[in-house]
């Protein structure tokens, strides 16, 4: 008997756990600016067991290795526009495996680090135009990158600051937006804080902090310093925590001019306890789980993954139960007077699909707010309802920057 024809034997097939799909979409979103292919990441899912971390940061940190091992050789053979391809493929692949591995693990932060030492290589066998550098906070040195946009013209231009969320890197929030900022003639800071990925790398036992208005105090000093920065257009986006992170600033320095929140997240605790469906700063203390306990839960009764996502929680907030991580968060807000006292304008971005929680924190963001806001809702017909737009980020930056222009014009 004769096989039928098919076309590829690839199929568009992925994970039953909502989260971990997620994931994969995510990578998936990250092909519209050089970050991934679709083949290579379906390849990766096959071989991904559904829910479980320890495949999936295998998975994706070999992957991320072939694909640097084939980067340098073609740089050697003098191609050095396929080996920028490759090396930024392989910094997103480090990225990936980073995100599900445990932030205890000795593997964090040399994924993390690889990642970072890939774009960089990315960046240079292209000929963009960068620095890397570091903003000081206490003892910390904070990783940050500039670009100098090749589209902007001469003299003092307007420039966006972008940070990112609990779990975004430097190098991601290059892929979602730094690439079509600079593509619009924005100069381009990105810049991270204590607790984020890119600092973990460095400083493992350095937590988050609510007060994100510190280093956004320092940040803002370091770019209106820059000759090229027009002080009058001066921009600042965060995605996801990063939401919180760009509205505290924004709520405590008139220096940023305009505000675009990705989601408008102003209370942490409420955003995270979402996610669970009940607030577990409130558990009895005989229903807390304790840092030392997690690796004694059965899988039956709480999850490899979701045992791995507790895990890194209570580490990045300093906290030894999930009890008193949820606390902690409560700390992690802006109180309404706070965005009464700005005046910038603002665009609340987020997705329709991302839950009641957020999409009611930014209605609250946009009726509280003292300055012009406008809010954009991102719907599933245009497949970009997923928190951050992850599944249409050209689409997110279409929005988000002609907004800016206009704003900014």
């Amino acid at each position: 008997m004769e096989t039928k024809l098919e076309r590829s034997r690839t199929r568009v097939v992925g994970f039953a756990d909502a989260e971990m799909d997620y994931q994969l979409m995510r990578q998936l979103g990250a092909v519209r600016y050089g970050g991934a292919s679709v083949g290579e990441c379906l390849a990766l899912a096959r071989r991904i067991k559904n829910a479980d971390p320890a495949s999936w940061v295998n998975e994706f940190a070999a992957a991320g290795q072939r694909q640097q091992a084939d980067a340098a050789a073609r740089l050697a053979r003098q191609h050095p526009l396929s080996a920028a391809d490759q090396y930024l493929v392989a910094s997103n692949n480090y990225r990936a495996a980073e995100y599900y591995c445990a932030v205890n693990d000795p593997r964090h932060a040399r994924l993390g680090i690889q990642s970072r030492e890939c774009f960089l290589a990315a960046m240079r066998a292209r000929g963009v135009a960068y620095e890397a550098f570091s903003l000081p906070l206490d003892d910390l040195a904070l990783p940050a990158y500039y670009f100098p946009s090749p589209n902007a013209g001469s003299g003092k231009n307007k420039t966006l600051m972008i940070i990112s969320g609990y779990d975004g890197t430097l190098e991601e929030t290059w892929l979602a937006y730094g690439y079509a900022a600079l593509e619009r003639g924005y100069h381009l800071m990105l810049f991270t804080g204590p607790g984020q990925m890119d600092t973990l790398r460095f400083y493992p036992m350095v937590h988050f902090i609510p007060e994100f208005e510190r280093i956004g105090r320092v940040a803002l000093d370091h770019v209106l310093a820059r000759p090229q920065t027009d002080p009058d257009r001066l921009a600042l986006m965060g995605i996801s925590f990063g939401g919180y992170f760009a509205t505290r600033i924004a709520a405590h320095d008139d220096r940023v001019r305009a505000l675009i929140p990705n989601s408008p997240i102003i209370d942490l605790h409420r955003y995270m306890a979402s996610f669970v469906g009940f607030d577990p700063a409130e558990l009895p203390d005989s229903e807390d789980v304790r840092l030392q306990d997690i690796e004694h839960l059965p899988d039956a009764a709480v999850p490899p993954q979701t045992r791995t996502m507790m895990r890194n929680l209570m580490l990045r907030l300093g906290r030894d139960s999930f009890k008193a991580a949820y606390q902690r968060l409560r700390e992690f807000r802006v109180p309404d007077e706070a965005l009464g006292r700005m005046r910038c304008p603002s665009l609340a971005l987020v997705g329709e699909g991302e839950g009641a929680d957020p999409l009611a924190q930014s209605e609250h963001f946009c009726q509280h707010v003292g300055g012009p806001v406008h809010q954009h809702v991102f719907t599933a017909d245009e497949g970009a309802d997923a928190h951050c737009q992850n599944t249409n980020l050209a689409y997110s930056a279409a929005v988000s920057m002609d907004w800016l222009d206009e704003t900014f014009a």
